[in-house]
């Protein structure tokens, strides 16, 4: 569901934007000037590969999908698993729930369970946690931060392909008004995309990456709970509801009724 709102809510605002133009008798053909076009686009991405290199740059296509089509977790079924689990660790000893994690959609809930029956007590945990959890976030931020300064080239390079029309129309002065005035007119498409390109690709790009570090942060965080839970013995009703405490209020009241 979180994909097709981000999509939507693409949709939405172009034809926002751009039905609102045809309403008020522009062309949608005036809009869609190659010149204007390149030097928005391409002088943003070349800002972009100059600050943030091209290695980088590459995977823009990636985060682009990743960002329209994030991954959701489903919370309320992990929490399901580790309760179960508790069940089988009290019952059976921690050893026993290892045949059981392939039922465990994620890979880092297996992988920090494992360290567990691999006898790596509380501390351990949370420091190998941690540690990932630090080196996601800079990853993570590292991509966000790519499409952010995007996000503010593409209005300066609007700006600039303005100023260059306007140079080019003044130089021409003395020739009919008609064009000239056509010719100012054409002279801002450049600051339209530029403004358009970072407030509905570039800036809500950065801002889903964001959404989807939190929700892969809290995975990890209800993860890490879970699994020290475990080793520390606790019963299946306190593990739930040391889970649950880490939902949204209102999801906590539906599943404490189950």
């Amino acid at each position: 569901m979180k994909r097709y709102g981000a999509i939507n809510g693409l949709i939405l605002g172009v034809i926002s934007i751009f039905g609102a133009f045809l309403i008020e008798g522009g062309s949608i053909s005036a809009l869609f000037l190659i010149a204007p076009i390149i030097i928005v686009f391409g002088g943003t991405f070349s800002a972009a590969i100059i600050g943030c290199g091209f290695d980088k740059f590459k995977n823009i296509i990636t985060l682009i999908k990743i960002a329209y089509d994030s991954k959701e977790y489903n919370l309320r079924e992990m929490i399901n698993s580790y309760v179960e689990f508790s069940i089988i660790s009290r019952r059976d000893g921690l050893l026993s729930v290892e045949k059981h994690l392939a039922r465990m959609e994620n890979y880092f809930p297996q992988k920090i369970i494992k360290n567990a029956i691999d006898g790596n007590d509380e501390e351990d945990l949370r420091n190998l946690a941690h540690i990932e959890m630090k080196a996601m976030q800079d990853r993570h931020y590292s991509n966000i931060f790519l499409f952010s300064k995007m996000g503010g080239y593409a209005p300066t390079m609007g700006i600039l392909g303005t100023v260059m029309a306007l140079i080019m129309t003044l130089a021409n002065a003395g020739q009919d008004p008609n064009v000239l005035i056509n010719n100012i007119a054409t002279a801002f498409i450049a600051t339209l995309w530029g403004v358009f390109s970072a407030n509905i690709f570039w800036l809500p790009i950065a801002d889903k990456l964001k959404q989807c570090h939190m929700d892969e942060k809290h995975m990890m965080e209800m993860s890490l709970e879970g699994t020290i839970a475990l080793v520390n013995g606790e019963v299946p009703s306190v593990l739930k509801a040391r889970l649950i405490s880490m939902l949204p209020q209102k999801e906590q009241l539906e599943l404490m009724k189950m």
